[in-house]
């Protein structure tokens, strides 16, 4: 991806391109990140379905993790977790770059 100068953007915001979210990797501004515990995980899918950012990571209905890439740590998939379960907590950043 490259990066436009003022003059190339379009006026107004407009968004000429469709999809192009996937060009913009936002994780990189994570403060916390979410880890399963996947021994408590009802695979509910309700984490995929509430994720503003559609990190969730899902194959064969059942999920993978996240795509850190595009996960801001948001947290609201540890929030719409089922509160029996709780198979999802954020941890800081910071444990995972040392």
């Amino acid at each position: 991806m490259t990066l436009k100068n003022k003059e190339e953007l379009p006026l107004g915001g407009l968004i000429e391109e469709a999809g192009n979210a996937a060009e913009y990797e936002t994780g990189g501004w994570r403060t916390f990140r979410p880890v399963w515990d996947f021994e408590k995980c009802i695979q509910c899918l309700t984490c995929w379905i509430y994720c503003p950012d559609s990190c969730i990571i899902v194959e064969d209905e059942k999920v993978k993790g996240a795509d850190l890439r595009f996960c801001k740590g948001c947290g609201v998939c540890a929030n719409e977790c089922p509160p029996k379960i709780r198979a999802i907590t954020m941890e800081e950043e910071v444990k995972f770059k040392k």
